[in-house]
Formats: C-alpha cells, sequence, structure tokens
C-alpha cells in the first residue's frame, strides 16, 4: 500500500470526529466537493472504503474505526512536537514568515522590531511573494505563517484582519496635467496606469473596486506591469502613469509633496492586510508572534506606526 497522505488522513479525521462532511469543510475551509474527494483518494489509498455515507451523515465502518485511531494518534505525536517547539522558542529559535510585498516592506519590519525587544535571541526570515505565492507556501507547509493583502483564497488556509489600509491613486507631482486633472473614475481610459502583477493582492482589490464603480477599463500600450510595489512607485515617481498603492507604501512620498493623491469621485478602496493561517492553526514561534501582534492590534495604546 502506498504511503498515506497526511492532508488526507488530517481530512478524514475533520470528517469522522464531525460526522458530516459540510460541518468538515467549514472547519477546513475546503468545499464539501473538493473534502469529499480527499476522502475518496484516501479510500483509493487504502484499498477499502472508510466511510458510509448516509442522509443523516457519514458513519465509519471497522477499517475507518481503526484508521481514526491511527489518525488521533498522529495528531497527539504533532501537538506534542509543536508543544516542544514551543519550550524550546521560549529563548530564541527562528521565526519563519511569508509576506506579501507590501506587508513585508511596510508591516513586518516594524512587527520584528516589537518581536525583538521582547525576545531578542529570535532569528526572523521572511520569505516574501505576492499574496497568491505566499497562500500557496500556507498550503503547501512551506512557512507555518503569512501576512498578506487582497482577495486570494487556498484550500486549509484561513485568513484574520489585521490591520486597515487604504490604496490611493497617486501621481507624481511632475506628472502631466491630464493625470493630475483627473477626476472622475471613467476618465481612466484616458491616462496610462502603473499595474502591479497579475497575482498581486493589491492589483486585485483595485481591480474590484474599479469593476464595482462601472469602469470597464481597456488595456492601453502605455500601460505599464510591474512585480514589486517599490517599482511602481518608482515610475510613478517618474510620471508614467497613475498608479494604485498603499498609503502605507507612501507616506513619505506624500508629506513631502513628491507625489499627489488623485481624488477620484466615487472611489475609495479599503482592504485590510491579514494573516494567513493553516487550518489547524499556528504554534511555536510563529503563534507567539502571531499572539502578541494580534495583542498589539487590540490594545488602547498602539505605537505610533500602526494606523
Amino acid at each position: 500500500m502506498p504511503r498515506l497522505d497526511p492532508r488526507r488522513l488530517q481530512s478524514f479525521r475533520e470528517v469522522a470526529l464531525a460526522g458530516r462532511i459540510s460541518v468538515a469543510a467549514r472547519t477546513l475551509h475546503l468545499s464539501p466537493s473538493a473534502l469529499s474527494e480527499q476522502v475518496r483518494e484516501l479510500e483509493r489509498e487504502c484499498g477499502r472504503p472508510l466511510l458510509l455515507r448516509t442522509a443523516q451523515g457519514v458513519h465509519l465502518t471497522a477499517d475507518g474505526q481503526r484508521l481514526l485511531e491511527h489518525a488521533q494518534r498522529v495528531d497527539e505525536a504533532l501537538r506534542a512536537a509543536e508543544a516542544s517547539m514551543d519550550r524550546e522558542a521560549e529563548e530564541g529559535g527562528t521565526l519563519v514568515l511569508g509576506a506579501s510585498q507590501t506587508t513585508a516592506a511596510w508591516v513586518v519590519p516594524h512587527l520584528v522590531a516589537e518581536l525583538r525587544r521582547a525576545r531578542p535571541g529570535v532569528a526572523v526570515r521572511v520569505e516574501v511573494g505576492n499574496t497568491d505565492a505566499v497562500l500557496g507556501w500556507l498550503a503547501k507547509g512551506t512557512v507555518p505563517l503569512g501576512l498578506v493583502e487582497g482577495l486570494s483564497r487556498a484550500p486549509h488556509v484561513r485568513l484574520e484582519p489585521f490591520a486597515p489600509d487604504e490604496l490611493v491613486a497617486a501621481a507624481s507631482s511632475a506628472a502631466p496635467a491630464e493625470i493630475l486633472r483627473l477626476r472622475r473614475v471613467a476618465d481612466l481610459d484616458r491616462v496610462p496606469i502603473v499595474w502591479r502583477e497579475v497575482g498581486s493582492g493589491t492589483r486585485a482589490v483595485v481591480e474590484k473596486a474599479l469593476r464595482r464603480a462601472g469602469v470597464r477599463r481597456t488595456r492601453r500600450h502605455a500601460d505599464l506591469e510591474l512585480g514589486t510595489n517599490d517599482a511602481v512607485k518608482a515610475a510613478v515617481q517618474l510620471g508614467l502613469g497613475l498608479g494604485f498603492l498603499s498609503r502605507w507604501a507612501i507616506r513619505t512620498e506624500l508629506a513631502t509633496g513628491a507625489l499627489r493623491a488623485i481624488p477620484l469621485d466615487g472611489l475609495r478602496i479599503e482592504r485590510a492586510f491579514s494573516w494567513a493561517l493553516p487550518a489547524g492553526g499556528v504554534s511555536g514561534i510563529a503563534g507567539r508572534f502571531l499572539r502578541e501582534a494580534q495583542r498589539l492590534a487590540a490594545g488602547t495604546a498602539r505605537p505610533a506606526w500602526f494606523p
């Protein structure tokens, strides 16, 4: 028999304990059809049925009951390992965090500074990508925790809002007059736009907001598509087009006048930075980092950098 897939084993355990696929699917943040397919794949791996499916829910076969006992022991062993890592992390350890580009540049450094004040022995490694990439890492178990923006979703990953953000239509103070005088959303077709790449959380939020505002903008030959926020900001500062940038990312440029916020009638793009968490929860030093960040966000005495 081939080696059992641990994620399918976890899915089977949730179904067996819940007694209904729909209930377990909500716990695991999967669709019922996707969860059913995972259980069927596990049954194929085992070469025998594990569940009896009825209108009232699911019931374990004798083989399913035996496999659940093993699954419970696997879960207990994992929790014991996590508790051991928690103890080792008290004095040090390495925090591994996935972060989207906006959060990596403007939020994560502040959070790491807060962590270091409390735990100076902790090493930190931040894996940076767009939101889709970070959610993919979470789903595969490559990173234990992520901080992202945008609208994307991934199996076995849940999102928990952390901090507010606003995407601002911004232009260089020296941009052409047609950009600086822009006021109507419908006139966006008249100016070049500097976009983030497809898969970026920022781009997904902007495109959804424009659709809601009734804008079906066609791509212009003068548009740019760039892979980082810094590249978008640099292109906007050079007057190459209008860009939608996080207010976190351009606070200094707005204050000095290097960039201007362009108020577009009927368009205000608000979003949240969110923690990306595995369905099974976060433990160890990543869990401690998350809890401390959540306490900071919920407290009344927030640091000056927090909105």
